[in-house]
């Protein structure tokens, strides 16, 4: 790991985790683990100017910070890492034996329809908000990071003196829309698997429309929204498609030519001064024995050689050139790609994105018939990834500004 490489990432009082820096006199290592790093602190908006001064700055951080939502899966292990660094949770893993899971002890039965629905019944919950406001320093504001959210959460953050630490829930909706995401990659270079955006209403439209797009028979067509291969369909015939029409008639669709490919994940984050890419993992997807969906999401694993110095060459590029078109839009935060690997012609495409949130990669695209994936094995990661290898890049943006470039070693 580098400590003196002259790349500068700059604090944002607005948007960071936290607003204070540590102390100078501060005796802190690289090696102090988040919960027993000293309390010293003055108030600071000097620039980050690498990976150690930034574990540094979240190792002495003195505002509460909290994940919110029916587990802790999402941010696991990140309170070692941030100091402060709570989670609340609908459920307790550990039956109260994790000295940073809070749970409410008194909870009725309620049929929950989402996320979203679990997170704002915790917020305003009693027991969470008497934790919350015990924590807080006096004149700070908590800060909220979770994985599902929506306006009615903005509106209660903002009621309770919480700040939601992430995009907000309409950009959000708006850049999660796979037909966007094709149109913003598009400007930028950013190409993916040959394909057309369009509305049909029966087969031989369907046909027609990837014929004139010259994308043969055999096609993968997704609806804008959707995860883990629910909204994904696999048509080649006119049996596929009534199997599936109810779901694709009279909305506007991504009709993709398939390919035979290799889905790869990557997490970045998107920053004021650029974006930041992260190691490559391998998709394990369509395993039955793990998900009912046909190139549903299962899994997840990280090794060296997931992709050739090329081809990762290939997928930071179109990737931090995803990340700065959003940049332009406003957006500001994590996203995650999928990108696809052509194996006939070594081709790198962008799949689909997840924005504003640690969830998992979504609908690849390929069945596991013609998916070359790695098998199923003890070292599958089941959570996000919170590290940064010594591929992580960061690219800046157009004014100039601070580029953050392979730090080897590096995990955070």
């Amino acid at each position: 790991m580098s400590d003196t490489s002259p790349s500068e990432v700059h604090t944002d009082p607005a948007s960071s985790v936290a607003s204070l820096g540590a102390s100078p006199a501060a005796e802190i290592t690289v090696g102090t683990d988040a919960a027993y790093a000293p309390a010293s602190f003055v108030h600071s908006n000097r620039p980050l100017r690498n990976i150690s001064e930034v574990r540094h700055f979240f190792r002495t951080n003195e505002v509460p910070v909290y994940f919110v939502g029916a587990t802790p899966f999402n941010l696991l292990g990140l309170d070692r890492w941030v100091r402060n660094f709570s989670y609340v949770t609908y459920y307790d893993g550990w039956d109260g034996a994790h000295p940073r899971v809070f749970t409410p002890k008194h909870k009725p039965y309620v049929e929950f329809q989402s996320g979203e629905e679990i997170n704002n019944w915790l917020l305003i919950n009693p027991e969470v908000r008497a934790y919350m406001s015990r924590r807080a320093p006096h004149g700070q504001r908590p800060k909220v990071a979770m994985v599902f959210f929506d306006a009615e959460t903005e509106r209660i953050c903002e009621e309770l003196g919480y700040d939601l630490i992430l995009p907000a829930a309409e950009l959000r909706a708006h850049l999660d829309s796979k037909l966007v995401t094709t149109r913003l990659g598009n400007e930028v270079g950013a190409a993916s698997v040959p394909n057309v955006l369009v509305t049909v209403e029966e087969y031989q439209g369907l046909l027609d429309a990837a014929s004139a797009a010259g994308l043969g028979t055999d096609l993968v067509v997704q609806t804008a929204y959707g995860d883990s291969g629910k909204t994904t369909f696999f048509i080649d015939d006119e049996t596929g498609w009534k199997r599936n029409q109810r779901d694709l008639i009279g909305n506007e669709i991504k009709v993709m030519k398939r390919i035979n490919n290799r889905p790869v994940a990557v997490e970045a984050v998107l920053t004021r001064n650029g974006t930041i890419v992260g190691p490559f993992m391998s998709e394990l997807t369509g395993h039955p024995e793990l998900t009912p969906y046909r190139g549903g999401w299962c899994g997840n694993e990280m090794y060296p050689e997931v992709l050739t110095e090329e081809l990762r060459r290939k997928a930071g590029d179109l990737v931090a050139r995803l990340g700065d078109r959003l940049g332009a839009e406003g957006y500001r935060g994590f996203f995650e790609v999928d990108v696809l690997v052509d194996t006939d012609t070594d081709e790198v495409y962008l799949g689909s994105s997840t924005l504003g949130s640690a969830a998992p990669p979504r609908s690849p695209m390929s069945p596991p018939a013609r998916t070359q994936t790695s098998p199923c094995s003890p070292s599958t990661s089941w959570s996000t990834s919170m590290s940064l290898s010594s591929s992580t890049s960061m690219r800046s943006t157009p004014d100039g500004e601070n580029s953050l470039r392979s730090i080897s070693g590096a995990r955070w």
